[in-house]
């Protein structure tokens, strides 16, 4: 097994998990259009990974080079310890895929279609019910196992799309926009299942239009745009890279507004409401310089509040969108 996959490089003197993918240079072309312009990936194992980006971004491309469903043009790529180009059955055997469009068959029951997958990976019959029944009930479809895929509602499918991913045991699923479609509830259903494979040991890597969805799973983001990846971070880390952030201080009290301006330095005022506007990265060293500088002036806000972009302007402003950045209290 490589060791530059399976190794545990140090940062600051702790030990990193090791990676459960890893990319260095990875290309991809289709004629004069490049896709994928030399992308470095690090994805930790047991963790959830996102890649988000504008529709044609390369994201269902950088999922099937992975996969080992398309061949990368140029660059190194490791999933799961085996090399993409060199091991791809090692690859497989590892992996499981869930892309855009369900492989459920509609034409057959949802157990049909579990026992299906049992034999393409094949399960002893025995073996494959057990599996497959023990599935159905993990992800609440045992009463709808005997009845036609078609007559399943959209969450329904879906569920049963990574149930039959999972029949092999994967360590690492790849789910392509997997709740795109999907109602509120079936969304939120589809994370509380992600939640699970992670606590579980699996590693995720997600691709999603959705940018809430990737900033309520996800432990990594990366921003892919034009070919390359913009940026990548945890969600608070890639917001902090956008101006815009703020403390907002409310006071009751004029006198100790007025004091308050003068003890914070550079800040927006608001006389008519007695609020403070102070620039932020809402980093906890920042958070606690201002209040220092507000107990040494034994000053005490009624109200404070930290506001820090979303990840939707993140997203704009690494991926050229003219969108103008909104506030959200965090």
């Amino acid at each position: 097994m490589p060791s530059s996959v399976m190794s545990t490089p140090r940062r600051g003197g702790v030990p990193q998990p090791p990676a459960a993918v890893s990319t260095i240079g990875l290309r991809k072309s289709y004629g004069n259009k490049t896709v994928l312009d030399g992308i470095d990936l690090r994805i930790p194992a047991g963790s959830v990974f996102a890649l988000l980006g504008p529709n044609g971004a390369g994201k269902t491309t950088a999922v099937k080079i992975l996969s080992t469903l398309i061949a990368a043009d140029g660059g190194q790529a490791q999933v799961a310890g085996h090399d993409i180009a060199t091991s791809p059955d090692g690859v497989r055997a590892a992996i499981g895929v869930t892309g855009q469009f369900s492989a459920v068959d509609g034409l057959i029951t949802g157990e049909e279609n579990m026992l299906l997958m049992a034999d393409l990976h094949h399960l002893s019959k025995r073996e494959g019910r057990r599996v497959a029944a023990q599935l159905l009930e993990r992800f609440d479809l045992v009463e709808a196992a005997r009845k036609p895929a078609s007559t399943y509602s959209g969450g329904m499918k879906r569920r049963l799309d990574i149930a039959m991913t999972l029949v092999g045991d994967p360590r690492i699923i790849f789910l392509d926009e997997p709740t795109t479609g999907l109602d509120p509830r079936s969304r939120h259903t589809m994370w509380q299942i992600i939640r699970q494979l992670v606590t579980g040991g699996v590693t995720v890597f997600l691709t999603t239009q959705y940018l809430q969805e990737a900033d309520q799973l996800a432990d990594r983001i990366a921003v892919l745009n034009d070919g390359k990846i913009a940026a990548q971070g945890t969600a608070e880390e890639l917001k902090r890279l956008i101006p815009g952030g703020h403390v907002r201080l409310r006071f009751c009290d004029p006198a100790s507004y007025h004091c308050a301006a003068l003890a914070v330095g550079e800040v927006t005022r608001d006389d008519e409401a007695l609020t403070l506007q102070i620039p932020s990265d809402g980093s906890q060293h920042e958070l606690r310089f201002l209040l220092n500088r507000l107990h040494s002036a034994g000053i005490e806000a009624d109200e404070l509040t930290v506001h820090t972009p979303d990840l939707d302007d993140v997203f704009f402003a690494l991926t050229g969108g003219t969108d103008q950045p909104k506030e959200t209290v965090r």
